[in-house]
C-alpha cells in the first residue's frame, strides 16, 4: 500500500477505505500462526495450571515464567535481531499479545514487560542503552517495568513530584520520588523511571536498574483482580543514576510518556480479545452441560442471546484491532523507507493512529467487560466461585478500563485530538461538517436504493458519519472555545465515533472474504453485522439526541433531531433469529464462531 492510499489517523470520519487497503485477521501467514500457537501452548501448558499460586503473590513462580517465556523467545519477538529478538511486524506482536490475553494476571506481567517496559529504550535509547540492556530484556534475564504513576500524579501524568538533580560532578542524576501502582515492581531489575529534572517545565526518563542504592520496592498491592501480576510501590532515595541513563532528551520525558501510552493502549486492545476468547470458551462449554428444567441452558433464548452478543462483539473488536495495528506498521514502513531512523518512525507511526489507538482501548476492555459478567451471568451462582475462570476473569478485567488512561480519558482523546487536526489542517473536517448541515436545509434525496448487501451497509456508515459531523459541528460552533469543557458532549461524540468504526472495521473484514467464503459461513457473519449495524442505529441516535438536546434549540434543535432520524434508521433484520444462529455454531464449536 503507498503512503498515497493510507488514510490519516481519524480520517476514517470523512473518507471511505476499500476493503483491500486493511488487513483481517484471516490474513495471518503461517510463521504467525506458529508463534500465536506457541504463546497458546505456554500459556495452556505453563500458566494457566500455577495460576492460583500466582495469585497468591509468588513473585518467585512469576519471575519464573517470565524468564521461561524469555527463554522460548515469547519476550524478544518485536525486538530487532541486532539486539537477540526475531525482528517481527507489529500486527504479529499484536497477535502474540491476544494469545498471551489468555493468562489472566500473567498476561498483565507479560504485556508491562514487552511493552511499556522494554519499548521505550528500543524507540528512544541511545544505541549504548540499546546494546546494554534490550539482550537482556529480551532474554527475561533482565524483567522490564515502567514507573510513571505518582500519588498526586494519574492522569495528569506531568504533575509528577519525583525530582532528579545533577550530581556537583556531573556523573550522575540524584533522584528522589516514590511511585505507585507499579506493574512488575515486585519482580522488576531494570525500571524505565519519570522525574522532573530541577525545575524543568516537563517530565524526564531515565533508565534505573532496580539494585541500585537507595530504590526500595513496597510489598505487592492487594487489589480486585490481576493479583498474579506484581504490583507495588517503588521509592527513590538518593539513588545515583549515571548520566548515560537519561532516556531521551532532557524535558522529553512526558512526550515519551504519552507516545508509549498510545502503544499501551493498542496492545491491551489485543489482550482483551484473547480474554474474551477464553471466557466464549468456557461460558459455552458449561452452558451445553449445565442442566435446568430437563435440558442444557444452552438452549434457553436467554443464553443464546449472551453468547451470540460476545462473539458479535469481540468481532468488532478484533477486527477494529488488527486494522490499526496494519495501518501503524504501513505507517512505520514508509516512514523508515523515506530515511526517518527505525525507533522514531515507530513512535511516529504510533502517534499518527492516537485517535484509533484511543478507539481500540476503550471498545476492548468495554467488550471484555460484557463479556465477563455475562460469562458469570451464564455460569449462575457458579460463577461467584473463585473455583470457576469466569470468577478470575470477571476481576481480571476491570482494571482495563482505568489503566492506559482512564476511558473517560481515552474518550477526550479521541474527540480532542480529532478537533486538534482539524485546527492545524491535517484533517479537513469542516466540510464535511459544513456539507452534513447543508444537507439538512435541502430535500432529502432518497435516490435509487441498491440491494447489493455491501452497498447498503456503506450507505449506512456513511450515515452514521454525518450524524457524527451534524452534531460535532453544531456544538463546537456553540460553545466555540468553551467546548472543551463539554465533556459529557465529548463523551457522545466519542461513543458515536468508537460505534462506527467498530461497525466499518467489522463490515470491511466481511467484505474482503466475500468471494473466498463458502455461503454458509458468509450468511454468519452477515448476521454479526446485521445485528451489529441494528443496534448501532439506536446507539448512535442516543447519543447524538444527548448532546444535541444539550445546547440546540427551536428550529435547529428540530432540524437536527429530524436529521439523527434520517442518520440513523434501521433496516429490517430480525436480531433474535440472527443471535440463534451464531449461538448454535458457538455450541457446536465450544466458543468464539468467526
Amino acid at each position: 500500500m503507498s503512503t498515497k492510499e493510507m488514510l490519516k489517523g481519524g480520517e476514517f470520519l470523512i473518507k471511505e477505505t476499500p476493503a483491500a487497503d486493511i488487513f483481517i485477521p484471516e490474513e495471518f501467514t503461517e510463521e504467525q500462526r506458529m508463534m500465536a500457537q506457541s504463546c497458546r501452548d505456554f500459556t495452556e501448558t505453563r500458566i494457566i495450571p500455577q495460576i492460583n499460586q500466582l495469585e497468591k503473590h509468588d513473585r518467585a513462580l512469576l519471575t519464573q515464567l517470565l524468564k521461561e517465556a524469555g527463554e522460548l523467545g515469547l519476550l524478544a519477538i518485536a525486538l530487532p535481531e541486532e539486539y537477540g529478538g526475531f525482528g517481527q511486524n507489529f500486527v504479529t506482536s499484536m497477535l502474540t499479545t491476544e494469545e498471551m490475553g489468555k493468562g489472566f494476571s500473567f498476561a498483565v506481567s507479560f504485556a508491562a514487560h514487552t511493552g511499556i517496559g522494554t519499548l521505550p529504550i528500543l524507540y528512544y535509547g541511545t544505541e549504548e542503552q540499546k546494546q546494554k540492556y534490550l539482550p537482556k530484556l529480551g532474554s527475561g534475564e533482565f524483567i522490564g517495568a515502567y514507573c510513571l504513576t505518582e500519588p498526586d500524579a494519574g492522569s495528569d501524568a506531568n504533575a509528577g513530584k519525583s525530582r532528579a538533580t545533577l550530581s556537583a560532578d556531573g556523573k550522575y542524576y540524584i533522584l528522589n520520588g516514590v511511585k505507585i501502582w507499579i506493574t512488575n515492581g515486585g519482580v522488576a531489575d531494570l525500571l524505565i523511571v519519570f522525574a522532573r529534572i530541577d525545575d524543568d517545565k516537563n517530565l524526564s526518563a531515565f533508565i534505573v536498574e532496580a539494585n541500585s542504592h537507595g530504590v526500595t520496592i513496597g510489598p505487592d498491592e492487594e487489589k480486585m483482580g490481576i493479583k498474579g501480576s506484581s504490583t507495588t510501590q517503588v521509592y527513590f532515595e538518593d539513588v545515583k543514576v549515571p548520566v548515560e541513563n537519561l532516556l531521551g532528551e532532557r524535558n522529553g520525558g512526558f512526550k515519551i510518556a504519552l507516545n508509549i501510552l498510545n502503544l499501551g493502549r493498542i496492545k491491551l486492545s489485543g489482550a482483551t480479545v484473547g480474554a474474551a476468547k477464553g471466557v466464549m470458551k468456557h461460558a459455552t462449554a458449561y452452558a451445553s452441560e449445565r442442566k435446568q428444567f430437563g435440558k442444557p441452558i444452552a438452549s434457553f433464548g436467554a443464553i443464546q442471546h449472551k453468547l451470540a452478543e460476545m462473539a458479535i462483539r469481540t468481532y468488532a473488536s478484533e477486527a477494529l484491532t488488527y486494522r490499526v495495528s496494519q495501518n501503524i506498521e504501513d505507517v512505520k514502513i514508509a516512514l523508515t523507507a523515506s530515511g526517518m531512523d527505525k525507533g522514531a518512525a515507530a513512535v511516529e507511526a504510533m502517534r499518527q493512529y492516537a485517535i484509533e489507538a484511543s478507539i481500540a482501548k476503550v471498545y476492548g476492555s468495554e467488550v471484555l467487560n460484557y463479556v465477563v459478567d455475562e460469562g458469570v451471568q451464564i455460569y449462575g451462582g457458579m460463577g461467584y466461585s473463585s473455583e470457576t475462570p469466569v470468577e478470575k476473569a470477571f476481576r481480571d478485567s476491570r482494571i482495563n478500563r482505568i489503566f492506559e488512561g482512564t476511558n473517560e480519558i481515552n474518550r477526550m482523546v479521541v474527540v480532542g485530538e480529532l478537533l486538534k487536526r482539524a485546527m492545524k489542517g491535517e484533517i479537513d473536517l469542516l466540510g464535511p461538517a459544513m456539507a452534513v448541515a447543508k444537507e439538512l436545509m435541502a430535500i432529502p434525496d432518497f435516490g435509487s436504493v441498491s440491494t447489493d448487501y455491501f452497498d447498503q451497509k456503506h450507505k449506512m456508515l456513511g450515515q452514521f458519519k454525518k450524524a457524527i459531523l451534524m452534531v460535532a459541528g453544531a456544538s463546537v460552533q456553540h460553545f466555540a472555545d468553551r467546548f472543551a469543557d463539554e465533556q459529557e458532549i465529548m463523551i457522545n461524540l466519542a461513543d458515536m465515533a468508537m460505534i462506527t468504526y467498530a461497525a466499518e472495521s467489522m463490515l470491511l473484514r466481511i467484505e474482503k472474504q466475500a468471494d473466498n467464503l463458502e455461503e454458509s459461513k458468509m450468511s454468519l457473519l452477515k448476521d454479526a453485522a446485521d445485528v451489529y449495524f441494528y443496534d448501532a442505529c439506536s446507539l448512535i441516535n442516543k447519543c447524538g439526541l444527548d448532546a444535541v438536546n444539550t445546547f440546540a434549540t427551536g428550529d435547529e434543535r428540530n432540524a437536527m433531531l429530524m436529521g439523527l432520524k434520517r442518520f440513523t434508521k434501521p433496516e429490517q433484520v430480525n436480531p433474535v433469529a440472527a443471535r440463534r444462529r451464531i449461538a448454535q455454531v458457538m455450541l457446536n464449536k465450544e466458543g468464539y464462531p468467526f
